[in-house]
């Protein structure tokens, strides 16, 4: 994210919270305009209460966000600590408290540990620097990712750029703001204009927002602008000024989309546009009533194309308004682009709708066949972790000795028949993995989203706690994609799954996979106690490769066809303890470095090392047939399935290579699993029925049912 001029970060732990960074400084070197928008919760959080009785304002130059406690309803000593937090900072800076703002957000109804941030303030200042990723991660609560954007625009000559921070996920349901945002810029612009820019920015964007329909003690989104690059001053509306306001809009709802995708527990986001209303506010609050409702979120969060809810929805709302201009029954509703209802006619696309609602993002259009007015908002399923999540929140959280806060999340506070099950369920599939070896492929959203690379870890040493022997092949096709962008090389060529690949891209191919993901999974593993070894495919010639050559097809460059593993090298490996991450990079004998479809890697070395199992991380639920998932498929099964069609593209890669590891009979199960959902790769081997689906050797006499999946 690029910077603004004159603007430092830092973010660190101060103890608030038991392990991670908690606190986080947004300062600019030079006094600022600053203004916000707050909750409109009567209950508002103290540091809100201070912030909002001051702005707009000129000369600000800090803003101090903690997280893990919210300083909400603690009375009048919650308005002391804010002082006391505002005091400690300005004179850390070198500023006056009141060129300091904070804000604060975390559990409810627990005095904020004053003493932790002013023992943390001289360090917090120390440590400020030009990048933000430490403040965007120190304000996360139950956020699963850093939520940052930036734009710059030319105003009258003058490159000015607008960046911001922000945290979001749960109580998610504005009145005018909503969760912790901090917006910087190095525009010159006055401090009234600036508030008013910011409250129609709010308006189609965090304003049209909702994860849970409850809204915050805490939200605050705060805007300064320092003048740093020096454009003619902002003094009045024009077109400077309708084009800064444009890129602010574009930033606030870029974070809003990232809010709904990041909400608590959700699988997808929703977006929800709604078409010839007779007004703008009806438009917009009709789109974010649906995009609330627990019946709609409920149905999309299993994939079912429910209309009808969709439009019990707007006759709810519009017959609460009395709104007789508006008729549920004369509407047209399409979800996914699929039309499913117009004006009593009904269109049976479920099957179809199925596949399509599995996708990352879900989007509801209706038309309401009453005016000429649109609206938009965003919001997220409703799934079971949801439910977990907030029935734990408070009943788990503990406060500490030092008085930060911690969440006693202990198996002990579940109940005996529960954790009798599930440990005897479990343990009979780890008695029967002792000393086998697993290939997994990683890859996918597994590998873009923080929480999942965590729990992708935790889930490699917890298959070498219990006896397997694992061996990981990573991919990186998004960050390639991204740094060839970088780079200039355009938009990427696949043909058959394939990436097209000059000898310029795999400078930046290898520089990804083997520089940069590789080493960082290395990292993550060794961090959490594991003996991970990061390799190359051309380290000890791991991976022989020579040119892919299709015939009668397309030069596809630098990619390579996999010809022989070092099995040696990765037994050695496995019997000395180690874990190897492999990068699917192979050289030739030509003396030619080639990049390697991961998939096929990992079917490889499963075959060379004689591995029990096989595991692809994918973006799917598994493998599909008409959107419902296939639990179980033999070899012969998903032959069929590939010649009539229903598995293609990239699965049909990934199948390829899955029918060449069962048809070597060295490993007797392949599983293709959801890497979106955190600790897949457990729910799938020990549990009954798992979580995706087993594809196995052909075998007459082997049962069907849902003991096979193991």
């Amino acid at each position: 994210m690029k910077s603004p001029i004159g603007f430092k970060f830092s973010g660190l732990g101060a103890g608030i919270k038991p392990k991670k960074k908690d606190l986080a400084l947004v300062f600019s070197t030079v006094p600022a305009q600053a203004a916000g928008v707050f909750t409109q919760n009567a209950a508002k959080a103290a540091p809100v209460v201070d912030a909002e009785a001051r702005l707009p304002a000129s000369g600000v130059q800090a803003v101090v966000v903690n997280s893990g406690n919210a300083n909400a309803l603690t009375g009048p000593a919650g308005l002391e600590a804010v002082q006391q937090v505002n005091e400690t900072l300005g004179a850390a800076l070198g500023v006056p408290a009141s060129a300091v703002l904070s804000a604060s957000t975390g559990v409810i109804g627990v005095r904020l540990p004053v003493d932790k941030i002013v023992a943390a303030a001289p360090r917090l200042v120390e440590t400020l620097g030009e990048e933000p990723e430490a403040a965007a991660e120190a304000i996360l609560t139950t956020d699963t990712r850093m939520k940052m954007a930036s734009r710059t625009l030319d105003l009258g000559g003058t490159e000015v750029t607008i960046s911001a921070i922000c945290k979001g996920s749960g109580m998610i349901a504005p009145a005018l703001a909503t969760m912790i945002g901090v917006v910087v810029t190095d525009c010159a612009i006055q401090a009234k204009l600036l508030q008013t820019a910011l409250r129609r920015a709010a308006v189609t964007s965090f304003n049209q927002l909702t994860v849970d329909c409850d809204m915050s003690t805490n939200d605050a989104v705060f805007i300064l602008a320092n003048g740093a690059a020096k454009n003619r001053p902002i003094e009045e509306p024009g077109p400077e000024y309708e084009r800064f306001a444009a890129a602010l809009e574009s930033i606030c709802q870029e974070l809003a989309r990232e809010i709904a995708a990041d909400g608590e527990g959700a699988t997808k986001r929703i977006e929800v546009r709604i078409h010839e209303s007779p007004t703008v506010e009806l438009a917009r609050d009709i789109a974010k009533k649906i995009a609330g409702s627990p019946l709609v979120k409920s149905a999309i969060f299993g994939a079912d194309p429910n209309w009808g809810r969709v439009l019990a929805t707007v006759g709810a709302h519009t017959g609460t308004l009395g709104l007789t201009e508006v008729k549920p029954d004369l509407a047209t509703v399409r979800i996914q682009g699929v039309t499913v209802y117009r004006a009593g006619d009904i269109f049976e696309q479920r099957e179809l709708l199925k596949a399509k609602m599995r996708e990352p993002e879900v989007l509801i259009e209706v038309d309401l066949a009453a005016g000429k007015e649109s609206g938009v908002a965003w919001g997220c399923d409703l799934s079971y972790d949801y439910v977990k999540i907030n029935a734990d929140y408070t009943s788990l959280i503990v406060e500490t000795p030092s008085g930060g806060v911690a969440k006693d999340d202990r198996f002990s506070n579940y109940s005996p028949a529960f954790k009798v099950s599930l440990l005897v369920e479990a343990l009979r599939y780890i008695e029967s993995f002792k000393g086998q070896r697993c290939v997994v492929k990683y890859g996918g959203a597994a590998m873009t989203k923080e929480s999942l690379k965590h729990s992708f870890c935790q889930d490699i040493l917890l298959l070498r706690a219990v006896g397997l022997r694992p061996i990981v092949v990573h991919g990186g096709g998004p960050d390639i994609t991204r740094a060839l962008e970088r780079h200039g090389s355009g938009t990427p060529e696949f043909i058959d799954g394939m990436r097209v690949t000059s000898a310029a891209d795999l400078k930046v191919v290898e520089m990804v996979l083997t520089g940069s993901i590789n080493t960082e999974l290395v990292t993550l593993l060794n961090r959490n106690g594991a003996s991970a070894v990061g390799l190359s495919g051309k380290d000890a010639a791991l991976l022989k490769a020579k040119k892919l050559v299709k015939p009668n097809g397309p030069d596809l460059g630098h990619v390579g066809e996999l010809v022989e593993v070092n099995a040696g090298l990765l037994n050695l490996m496995l019997d000395q303890g180690y874990i190897p991450v492999i990068s699917p990079v192979g050289l030739g004998n030509d003396g030619h470095s080639y990049n390697l479809n991961a998939d096929i890697v990992a079917a490889g070395v499963a075959v060379a090392t004689k591995a029990e199992k096989l595991i692809y991380l994918s973006d799917v639920a598994g493998i599909l047939e008409n959107g419902e998932l296939l639990s179980e498929l033999s070899a012969s099964e998903l032959r069929a399935k590939m010649q009539s069609g229903t598995v293609k593209g990239g699965m049909a890669v990934k199948s390829e290579s899955i029918l060449k590891v069962l048809q070597s009979g060295a490993t007797k199960n392949v599983h293709v699993i959801d890497g979106r959902t955190p600790h897949s790769i457990i729910a799938e081997l020990f549990t009954e029925k798992g979580v995706g689906t087993i594809l196995h050797v052909d075998d007459a006499g082997e049962s069907h049912g849902a003991s096979a999946s193991k």
